[in-house]
């Protein structure tokens, strides 16, 4: 059996092709939006998986895709980009998952559909064969979209490794709450955390409550996205709520994987939690400043030169 190294992170998540529409002017709901619409590589895990190649840290990802078009360019892509998807599931039973979408004149979504059955299509039987290259990474992240019986199992019996969760939305989120220990940080938005504590979450004090709730369920690092007011953290040490900058959003959709790809990162680059925080609210900036899910211009260097533009340094 290879012995465990640290030089690569694994990813255990979604893989879609995105189709979002842009409005030029305000949104109308129930009628037809003049706009653009552009179809791009997608799905949380993937995003993850992307964003870390990115930054320079080596990416194996663990996903399904169809058999068809769509698949074909996600191999693809992986490959040019240095993106290892050696061990994701290739079906010809299912289509490629794929996400529709429709944001506002504020680059905020407002509707969307999502068709991941081919995830699916994943077994214990498959899981289990990968259980060396999940183990022997530094970081594995989870995303919800994966089928809940996986997740569990994963959980329960690859143990070689730190765990960090992608919570994806409210439902989905659900999927994990009986197992929330096994993750070493977890990155919730309000609703998610208040979802998994079963505590309302209406001031400072109930986000403290609530974390200090994760971290007594064994979680070493809790950190509580709250958009525009920012990111609040506790790591049983230190806990503090850090103001989000002002910024214009153009596309909101790929902030939350930039901001876990980015804590990720700093956790294989043994960063402290305010750094990494800080680090992670600026490659969520970036995000959020590009019309594409995942910018192109994201990297170590440009997040650190956004984390000094915008006072996060």
């Amino acid at each position: 059996m290879p012995k465990k190294n640290d030089d690569y992170i694994s990813v255990l998540g979604g893989c879609n092709m995105d189709i979002i529409g842009f409005p030029y002017k305000n949104f109308v709901p129930e009628d037809s939006n003049p706009g653009r619409i552009k179809a791009a590589l997608g799905g949380v895990g993937r995003n993850i998986a992307e964003n870390l190649v990115c930054l320079g840290i080596p990416t194996k990802l663990i996903s399904a895709i169809g058999d068809d078009i769509y698949g074909k360019i996600i191999l693809e892509h992986a490959d040019n980009i240095g993106l290892d998807m050696k061990n994701s599931l290739v079906s010809n039973q299912t289509t490629t998952s794929t996400y529709l979408a429709i944001l506002d004149e504020k680059g905020d979504m407002k509707a969307a559909v999502s068709n991941m059955d081919v995830l699916d299509e994943i077994t214990i039987e498959f899981i289990q064969e990968k259980k060396q290259v999940i183990e022997n990474s530094k970081i594995c992240v989870i995303d919800t979209n994966m089928p809940t019986d996986i997740i569990n199992y994963v959980l329960d019996n690859f143990k070689n490794t730190d765990f960090f969760l992608d919570t994806v939305s409210g439902t989905k989120a659900q999927k994990v709450k009986n197992n929330i220990g096994a993750f070493h940080t977890i990155k919730p938005n309000r609703i998610e955390a208040e979802i998994l504590s079963d505590i309302k979450i209406d001031s400072l004090g109930d986000m403290i409550k609530a974390s200090e709730y994760f971290l007594s369920r064994d979680v070493k690092r809790v950190f509580i996205t709250l958009g525009a007011e920012g990111v609040f953290y506790n790591d049983g040490n230190v806990h503090k709520l850090i103001p989000s900058p002002k910024i214009k959003v153009i596309n909101a959709t790929g902030a939350g994987d930039a901001f876990l790809a980015a804590l990720a990162f700093c956790r294989f680059k043994n960063y402290g939690i305010d750094e990494s925080t800080r680090f992670s609210m600026a490659a969520a900036i970036l995000a959020l400043s590009c019309e594409k899910t995942i910018n192109p211009n994201i990297s170590e260097k440009n997040v650190i030169k956004k984390m000094k533009e915008i006072g996060l340094y």
